[in-house]
């Protein structure tokens, strides 16, 4: 699913937003309800994950949002790739009023559930607020994770004083991801920090002046 939001991200990897782990950590987001797909229930979901085989018909999944407020249990009774999309139909939603339900809505599985990856691959929920550190040095704490045309995944870090920062994860600047201490060390390249931090209020209304 090229160019989709995967919910894991290895030091260089294409994709895009979000804090997935929207619940406490009890629960991790596989995908979003983008809209129906069909007349019988069936919906298109932007995938979050990238690991092989993860959806499967009799998997159960965890509906949060959408027009409902409570997390509802679905099962997967079918499903099949679609112009980037993944359509599912699940089990007892059989008309189009229905899937409209689903809107919106992330579909979760138990954080316990969730697959084991391999050496060099991190969780985007794991990554969300940890410190970032760049050649040692304190730069600010991951708000989000973000994907575009992009090889590499941008972290959106900001500082103590709000300044926020847009810091491509990838491998050559990676020097490690430490979850247990909540750290991501990176050695980025000189100037790249000021490149990549977008003008705040008080510097753009400066720039009008200048232009005016």
């Amino acid at each position: 699913m090229a160019g989709k939001p995967p919910l894991l991200a290895k030091n260089a990897r294409n994709g895009a937003p979000t804090n997935l782990d929207t619940s406490g950590g009890e629960f991790i987001t596989l995908a979003r309800v983008v809209k129906t797909q069909g007349r019988h229930g069936e919906v298109a979901a932007e995938i979050h994950s990238d690991v092989p085989e993860r959806f499967a018909a009799g998997m159960k999944l965890f509906a949060l949002g959408g027009s409902g407020e409570a997390r509802r249990e679905l099962e997967v009774e079918s499903l099949w790739p679609h112009k980037g999309w993944l359509v599912l139909k699940f089990s007892g939603v059989d008309s189009m009023s229905e899937a409209e339900t689903l809107i919106g809505s992330e579909l979760q599985v138990p954080r316990a559930e969730r697959a084991e990856l391999e050496r060099g691959w991190n969780y985007v929920s794991d990554l969300v607020g940890c410190l970032v550190f760049d050649h040692g040095r304190e730069i600010g704490r991951i708000e989000d994770v973000q994907f575009g045309a992009g090889e590499a995944p941008l972290l959106i870090v900001t500082d103590a004083a709000g300044k926020r920062f847009d810091v491509p994860f990838a491998e050559a600047y990676l020097e490690g991801v430490d979850a247990g201490q909540r750290q991501v060390r990176m050695n980025l390249p000189e100037g790249m920090l000021e490149i990549n931090a977008p003008m705040t209020a008080e510097e753009k209304q400066q720039q009008r002046k200048f232009r005016g």
